[in-house]
């Protein structure tokens, strides 16, 4: 199997276009990588790093989020702060703008429709650079420079041109690289952690420092098992759909006859892809903030009282966040799936779905079919979130090892692999009979 594998990869570097493309990725994804080590100059880096550390107790919340993002960058307060997440962020709020506004939603099916919807995308992520730039500028305390103002407006343009900057590589590998270029950034962010995470599992299992430490096999190999299942289990539902049978019948377009055919739809299982997992996380860090800031200000218990109880980790964080990942599973899909377009575009097509009438019968099966999935995948990214959350708090694991063990970190390092990986296994199987995932022979020579 691990020889296949690397067999594949070998492969791969006798293609000169896909050899071209891995080597273009690589060096693009290094200098991304050199955004997030070159520190913004004026400010006191030792002490936001001291900050991030006494913090990392609460770094499930959107604080911890970020930072993961970025792949440390924001601790460090690097070039590359911002990360790519304004970007994302502008793009989501003009994904969800599109769902509930007529004219954008027009513009989206116009031809050169999405070309202005990228745009304004890029337009609204330099806005929210501002903002967000802004907000890191005003952290007073630690700056070295006598000027503040010249220090804010510093920090503020460095910020927005490493997130723009960032933004046009990601473009670039996905035009010039292989796989998406902003989804690849997000990833080789997260797995930068990873020397962190190997050495905290390493300070569990041998506190000491040496071998002569107490080395529980037993958790060694319930990690494992968990990891390996966890991992089964998100490539098992990111792949999952439903295929929808579809007939077209014969129909005639001028002295033409085209033949009638099928297919079918494939509707993900999970559809809303880590989106819930990322809206339930930021919106709940703002309720203990909220309450512990009242709990100050009019020293009153009861606020206090409430602010722990929805810290992270406690057993109302976890319940409220389960159900906030149900509500938005079923928002984004409400938002994105547009099932009265799809059976519209099936009717027009002289398509039909076997046993159901076309119009308005085949938009209230897509509706159903779609929602009793989507239970399926909420559920699945509930228990998937959770975990790390139950290792934390239940057996002490460090929050740098448990996020590697599911949550927000797994679901995007999994699915952008994935298609990393199905994107390759289309340049080979051009020139082989075999990719990742067959066997065969070369076709010809390079």
């Amino acid at each position: 199997m691990l020889s296949s594998i690397a067999n594949t990869f070998r492969n791969c570097f006798k293609i000169p276009e896909l050899k071209s493309r891995i080597i273009f990725t690589l060096a693009v994804l290094a200098i991304c990588r050199l955004e997030a080590l070159i520190t913004i100059p004026g400010l006191d880096t030792t002490s936001l790093a001291e900050y991030f550390k006494s913090n990392a107790a609460r770094s499930g919340g959107l604080l911890g989020m970020y930072s993961m993002f970025t792949g440390g960058a924001m601790e460090r307060c690097a070039l590359g702060a911002l990360g790519i997440m304004p970007y994302i962020s502008a793009t989501i709020i003009i994904q969800l703008l599109t769902a509930v506004v007529p004219t954008l939603s027009k513009l989206a099916r116009e031809e050169g429709g999405r070309a202005k919807m990228i745009q304004y995308g890029r337009y609204l992520t330099v806005v929210l650079c501002l903002g967000q730039g802004l907000v890191m500028a005003g952290i007073g305390k630690l700056v070295l420079y006598d000027s503040i103002l010249w220090y804010r407006i510093q920090t503020v343009l460095i910020l927005t041109t490493g997130t723009l900057l960032m933004m046009w590589l990601g473009e670039q590998i996905t035009d010039r690289g292989i796989g998406n270029g902003v989804s690849l950034i997000i990833t080789i962010g997260i797995l930068a952690r990873l020397p962190q995470a190997g050495v905290a599992l390493k300070d569990m299992f041998f506190p000491g420092g040496g071998l002569e430490s107490k080395f529980n096999f037993g958790h060694a190999i319930a990690l494992l098992l968990l990891l390996a299942g966890v991992i089964a289990g998100v490539i098992a539902v990111t792949q999952a759909q439903r295929k929808i049978p579809v007939q077209y019948a014969q129909r005639a377009v001028g002295r033409k006859v085209y033949s009638g055919g099928s297919s079918f739809l494939p509707l993900r299982v999970n559809y809303a892809g880590v989106m819930p997992v990322i809206f339930a996380q930021a919106i709940l860090m703002f309720p203990e903030l909220l309450f512990t800031n009242l709990g100050k200000i009019f020293n009153v218990k009861f606020f206090n009282q409430i602010a722990a109880s929805l810290a992270y980790g406690s057993f109302w964080y976890v319940v409220l966040y389960g159900l906030m990942i149900l509500f938005f599973s079923y928002f984004w899909v409400a938002t994105q799936f547009n099932e009265l377009q799809i059976a519209d575009d099936l009717k027009k097509n002289g398509g039909y779905i076997p046993g159901v009438r076309p119009g308005q019968a085949t938009s209230n099966f897509l509706h159903n079919s779609m929602s009793r999935i989507t239970l399926a995948g909420a559920i699945f990214l509930t228990v998937i979130a959770v975990i790390p959350i139950l290792l934390y708090v239940g057996l002490a694991v460090p929050d740098a090892v448990g996020t590697f063990f599911g949550g927000t970190s797994m679901l995007i390092m999994v699915g952008v692999l994935l298609d990393t990986m199905r994107q390759m296994e289309s340049h080979l199987l051009m020139r082989h009979y075999d990719g990742f995932l067959k066997k065969g022979r070369l076709k010809g020579r390079f």
